[in-house]
């Protein structure tokens, strides 16, 4: 009675609408209506979206009050029956505990626990501790309210797998959020954190993160131990630099860090081999690092920066590059090896200090926008320029007359010369530092020369692609190149075996010995500590060779069409592989699948399909990953 005399009071003294009043049951129903909650047990998906839910102020009664920012919109409280729906009042007994067979789909027996809870546009301060109630929620959507803090009871709800908390006043997560292991996509997107928890790095599922505008100065040191990581979103906060174990998100596809105040790049991206979107554009760098290594870069944004030149190795590494924006930057010139961006199809270089264009511009057959306003270009005429892309490009031909490849660098020998003519079995040293790649595929080659070997050195390749032809062994002049390789395909060959040189292979990260002859594999491959992806399908093995466990940085094991016979999920055998995240052996012989595989969590993709075994059944095979990952966790002896 006395929070009631008290909000009546305030009433009276503001001489408006009611601030406050009472929010009865009636009130209450609307916001979960009887058919709002018999759709929910039905579906396991809550949304209560943009209805004005706000926080109940904390009063001595208890009661729920109905908020009004003026006398047109009303703002709900927060039903306290949301955290725990088969917990309600009579009439949502009624609709669960219907035992009426005529009606079997509104049954109990049938309905779901809450799944998905979408909670958004509301203007929400706190979210109540009960929420940890939800046990069985996978997503959860918070964003655009007005949360200053997230409960430590959100670290309870250990299957959540999505959740977004964008455009809040968060400035912290308290520390049970961490314990949410299984998160994969997380939004923190539009808060006032001023920093990045270190634990962040326990997230180890997380596959997109979305921490822009903050006001955040500086990236935990354990960013790195992110290794699933997809889509990092950084732009909008205060950033000078970024940690170098950042290019230890070898599964990164896109990276936002644009509007920051970074002064450089790592000096090294190589090891994001994954990655296609760079944005970097407005920040201070005035240099651009080695991408030596990204050959999946396809969009590069470095706008407003500081830099000044275009070096010639950017130019030869970066062969799937198709957009380049280095508009108001201050570059000078742009050196011939532009011509080895062949992919290009959209170049910025608007606002710089570039004087000339070269003419091998002209050779880039796919570009088909050219920006180059707001340059003291002498070369070319300014009415020119205002007419566009073709106009300039076709300017550019008709001066040189150049529509070659730009020249090979000097000290060429003699067989670069007859050995890699038009039509040669193999490829010349322009085209292998065109893609960083030795490829000679389907040739029917039973030897490859050492000559091509030292050519692919000097074009510091690290790809050989070698498959599909009659080799009995890796040419041992292979090792040239030992310390540049990184990716070795072997498939579709007569292999037998491995040689003992592969031990020299410090680099690599994916073999591919598919499609050969081989029923066991040596000890040397074990050595290989840097390895991320292994490819023995269709092969002769038995058993999953003992090397393969010590391979502790594997995230990817293909072995399916072998003659496998069981799987080795202990410690010592699978379970050693803690990256591990899939795994195929389908149509092997295996007779029996240990429970012990389901408590691997980091794998992801699993199959098992066309093996002799009775269970799990196919019908569980077919439903995927999760279902058998769940069905063997639960034949785990208590």
């Amino acid at each position: 009675m006395k929070a009631r005399h008290i909000v009546r009071s305030r009433i009276r003294e503001q001489e408006l609408n009611p601030v406050f009043h009472f929010q009865d049951k009636q009130e209450d129903n609307q916001i979960l209506t009887r058919a709002r909650i018999k759709q929910a047990l039905k579906s396991g998906v809550l949304n209560l979206s943009g209805k004005g839910l706000a926080t109940e102020p904390a009063t001595n009664s208890g009661s729920q009050i109905l908020l009004q920012i003026d006398s047109r919109e009303a703002h709900l409280t927060m039903p306290e029956k949301v955290w725990n729906l088969s917990d309600s009042d009579e009439n949502e007994k009624e609709v669960r505990y219907d035992l009426d067979r005529s009606n079997e789909a509104e049954s109990w027996w049938n309905q779901k626990s809450l799944t998905t809870l979408d909670l958004s546009s509301n203007t929400l301060t706190t979210i109540s501790e009960n929420i940890q109630n939800l046990a069985d929620l996978t997503v959860l959507n918070l964003q655009d309210n007005a949360l200053t803090s997230l409960p430590s009871g959100i670290g309870a709800l250990t299957k959540l797998t999505k959740l977004s908390v964008s455009r809040n006043k968060l400035t912290e997560l308290p520390e049970s959020f961490f314990q949410l292991k299984e998160l994969k996509h997380l939004n923190l997107s539009h808060n006032e954190f001023p920093e990045m928890n270190p634990n962040i790095s326990d997230l180890i599922m997380l596959e997109t993160l979305d921490v822009s505008f903050n006001s955040i100065t500086a990236l935990p040191g354990g960013v790195g131990f992110l290794v699933r990581m997809q889509q990092l979103t950084l732009n909008n906060n205060h950033l000078t630099e970024l940690p170098n174990d950042i290019v230890n998100l070898r599964k990164l596809q896109k990276l936002d860090i644009a509007k920051n105040d970074l002064k450089k790049l790592p000096p090294v991206m190589g090891e994001l081999r994954r990655l296609e979107c760079l944005y970097v554009q407005h920040n201070d760098i005035d240099e651009l690092p080695d991408f030596t290594g990204c050959e999946a870069l396809k969009e590069l944004h470095i706008s407003n920066n500081f830099i000044k030149t275009l070096p010639a190795d950017f130019c030869e590494n970066l062969p799937q590059l198709k957009v380049l924006d280095l508009r108001d930057n201050k570059i000078e010139r742009l050196p011939d090896e532009i011509a080895l961006l062949a992919s290009l199809t959209r170049l910025d270089l608007s606002n710089n200090t570039i004087s000339s264009l070269p003419s091998c511009l002209s050779t880039l057959a796919h570009l088909v926008s050219l920006q180059v306003e707001g340059n003291p270009i002498r070369s070319i005429r300014r009415d020119i320029i205002q007419c566009g892309t073709q106009r300039i490009l076709k300017t550019l031909r008709e001066r040189d007359g150049t529509k070659g490849k730009p020249e090979a660098k000097p000290g060429s020998t003699v067989v670069k010369n007859t050995l890699f003519s038009e039509g040669s079995t193999f490829p010349d040293v322009y085209q292998m530092r065109k893609g960083r790649a030795l490829i000679v595929c389907s040739k029917g080659l039973i030897d490859i020369p050492e000559a091509v070997f030292l050519d692919a050195l000097e074009a510091s390749v690290y790809n050989v692609d070698i498959s599909k032809n009659k080799l009995t062994a890796v040419p041992s002049c292979i090792t040239h190149l030992s310390s540049l390789l990184t990716e070795l395909n072997v498939s579709f060959n007569l292999l037998q075996t491995v040689p003992a040189f592969f031990s020299q292979f410090e680099k690599i990260s994916y073999l591919n010995l598919s499609n050969n002859q081989m029923t066991d594999l040596p000890e040397v491959v074990g050595l290989l500590v840097t390895l991320r992806e292994l490819n023995v399908v269709s092969n002769q093995l038995k058993r999953i060779p003992d090397c393969v466990y010590e391979l502790r940085g594997l995230e990817i094991l293909l072995a399916h069409g072998n003659q496998i016979e069981e799987i080795d999920a202990s410690e010592n055998g699978l379970g050693a592989l803690k990256r591990l995240a899939t795994l195929d052996l389908a149509n092997n012989n295996i007779k029996h699948v240990p429970p012990i595989l389901g408590t691997l969590k980091n794998i992801t993709t699993l199959e098992l399909i066309g093996n002799s075994f009775r269970q799990p059944r196919h019908q569980i095979l077919e439903k995927g990953t999760e279902s058998i990952m769940a069905y063997l966790r639960d034949r785990i002896p208590q």
